[in-house]
């Protein structure tokens, strides 16, 4: 398994050139994609020659412990960290998804619960960008369609790194276990007998796509304009400026009305339909697939169950990993970091798994 490691070897000192060129920088997107590589080839060399460094050190020290029985304590200890490293190694090792690196888009939608699901999924978008903004991300609302009592139907936002991310900290790479249904346990502001209700939102959650990831042709899109609706505002419900996009050959639609104009609204929906494109095709490999690939978490079904939100106990309930916590307050103000390492981790132990059998 390690040896793979030695090809990555020549693969960094070759991107390491190609990086220090200065006409690389001239395309921001290859110089971007160039980083992330590089970052991740970074990564594995180090920890293959801590690992192979530990090795010769515990070689050493097994040989002087002949002469010196000092040596021999040494040696164990040794032993231990060369074993941490070599798990280290193994993760690292481990093949991702293609998109792990890519920042990501995250579609909100209420369900079940009316009102009560829309208010929801507000407080599911308002999680979201806390915990982006904690990592330094940036969220910029692509398309939002908002309730009577400030929750949203519908919105949709793209989720940003800035700059190369280090393998497996990257948006989509960590968000895309978000994808699923959440269920929320609480009284509704418009329960007055105070009763607890169960409503539901659904979550997608797609790689953001580059135009060079996919090829759209002009000739495949129907481009129908209309009036924007919901909260007023300059330019709202005046002119027709939302934008709906139907992609001919898969039946995609996708429509945007939040910008002013409906040129902005159209790159926003050439956004998301590039997403959804680049998912579809991702989902049509993963269905030719191995089994060690189909085994995994599953990451963007939107008709499964993923996790609770129970008010009236302060639980989050994780139904895919087991993950339980008694602190669904600090969650929702953005601390959903342990709720996703779960799901790493179990992602990763099932890929562990696969490539063993």
């Amino acid at each position: 398994m390690f040896e793979a490691v030695e090809g990555f070897v020549a693969e960094h000192a070759a991107l390491e050139k190609q990086l220090a060129a200065p006409e690389t920088h001239a395309d921001a997107r290859l110089a971007k994609r160039l980083n992330q590589r590089y970052a991740e080839l970074s990564s594995v060399i180090g920890a293959w020659r801590h690992w192979q460094q530990l090795g010769e050190d515990l070689e050493a020290a097994r040989e002087l412990s002949a002469e010196d029985p000092g040596f021999a304590e040494e040696a164990v200890t040794l032993a231990e960290q060369q074993g941490v490293a070599e798990e280290r190694l193994r993760r690292l090792l481990v093949p991702r998804d293609a998109a792990d690196d890519k920042d990501a888009i995250l579609e909100v939608k209420s369900g079940e619960g009316g009102e009560e699901s829309a208010l929801f999924a507000g407080d599911l978008l308002r999680m979201y960008t806390r915990y982006a903004e904690a990592r330094g991300w940036k969220v910029e609302i692509l398309d939002a369609t908002e309730s009577d009592l400030g929750g949203y139907k519908s919105v949709t936002v793209a989720v940003k790194a800035k700059g190369a991310s280090e393998p497996g900290e990257a948006p989509y790479a960590l968000l895309k276990f978000e994808g699923g249904v959440h269920r929320v346990q609480r009284v509704p502001v418009t329960e007055s007998q105070g009763r607890v209700h169960t409503s539901a939102a659904g979550v997608l959650v797609l790689p953001e796509a580059e135009q060079v990831d996919v090829s759209i042709d002009e000739n495949d899109l129907r481009i129908d304009v209309f009036r924007s609706s919901g909260p007023g505002g300059q330019s709202v419900n005046t002119t027709d400026s939302a934008v709906r996009i139907t992609h001919l050959p898969t039946g995609i639609v996708v429509s945007c009305q939040n910008e002013k104009s409906q040129l902005q609204n159209r790159e926003q929906a050439l956004r998301i339909l590039r997403a959804r494109l680049l998912a579809a095709a991702q989902e049509a490999a993963d269905a030719e697939a191995s089994d060690a690939r189909r085994s995994q978490v599953r990451t963007v079904d939107r008709s499964e169950r993923i996790r609770t939100y129970n008010y009236p106990e302060n639980r989050v309930s994780d139904h895919r990993t087991g993950y339980k916590a008694y602190n669904l307050d600090q969650v929702l103000d953005g601390d959903l970091q342990p709720v996703l390492t779960s799901c790493v981790e179990a992602d990763l132990a099932a890929r562990l798994e696969a490539l063993e059998k």
